[in-house]
């Protein structure tokens, strides 16, 4: 009998033993939970389609990306490809996809970058501060006194008495965004003058002492631009990943036995 109409699919992949077909990727993708990745680059690839570059755009993206990936060397450039399966012919590619897509971000929410850094400026500032936490809540109030009142280093006290890691650093932390500490902590020293000694407070478990040490306000300088863009960036990624993963869900279910 000829089967020339329906040919067997041929095998995409092998892994030791194991043939893989086109067909049986994508469950693949799903059950290890690689389907959203897959998703996301393709979407990536979808949006940066139109952005172009000049010669020298595409010289300088190979340059950028070579430093970035630390290949300084052909035996770090082979050793790179060999890890993800690739020639040396898809270096280029791939440099300019990542030059693209930096330009891409730019170009869509570059001039969203100060009114968004005005929104999450509160959460950019950085503190510096000192801390003593304890579960024994007469014993941070007696603390307390012994700083504020008889004028004891809050570091000594906070290497024998504090029961965190910031025991090791004589109850200093930071400097760290306020985003960071947990929010009953970050509404003190949002509020705090440097050198002020709050008495204790509750903080989940713990009684805490706590004194603004410095307060770095956040400012939109270059690195902080770059994170800004990426942050719109990815925010809008996720919410195109998920509507994908959404519609071929709903495509996947109209197909089953029954909906048809």
């Amino acid at each position: 009998m000829n089967n020339s109409s329906n040919p067997e699919p041929s095998p995409v992949l092998h892994i030791g033993d194991q043939v893989l077909a086109l067909a049986d990727i994508v469950p693949l993708l799903q059950r290890y939970g690689m389907l959203p990745a897959l998703i996301k680059e393709l979407v990536i690839d979808r949006a940066i389609a139109a952005v172009t570059l000049t010669p020298e755009q595409n010289a300088l993206a190979l340059e950028q990306f070579l430093q970035t990936n630390q290949i300084a060397s052909p035996e770090q450039q082979q050793g790179f490809l060999a890890q993800r399966g690739l020639s040396e012919g898809d270096l280029p590619a791939l440099a300019q996809r990542a030059h693209k897509l930096q330009q891409y971000k730019l170009d869509t929410w570059g001039h969203q970058v100060e009114s968004h850094f005005l929104q999450r400026k509160a959460h950019l500032d950085r503190v510096l501060y000192s801390l003593i936490r304890t579960r024994d809540g007469g014993l941070a109030q007696e603390l307390y006194f012994r700083i504020q009142d008889d004028g004891q280093p809050l570091a000594d006290l906070a290497r024998q008495y504090s029961e965190g890691q910031e025991a090791q650093t004589g109850g200093l932390i930071g400097p760290v965004e306020l985003s960071v500490p947990h929010p009953a902590l970050a509404r003190l020293l949002s509020i705090s003058q440097p050198g002020q000694l709050w008495p204790p407070s509750r903080v989940g478990e713990w009684f805490v002492v706590v004194r603004l040490e410095k307060f770095l306000p956040a400012r939109l300088d270059e690195a902080t631009r770059q994170r800004l863009v990426d942050e719109l960036f990815n925010t809008w990624l996720t919410e195109q990943v998920q509507r994908e993963l959404q519609a071929n869900a709903i495509a996947g279910a109209s197909s089953l036995p029954g909906n048809q």
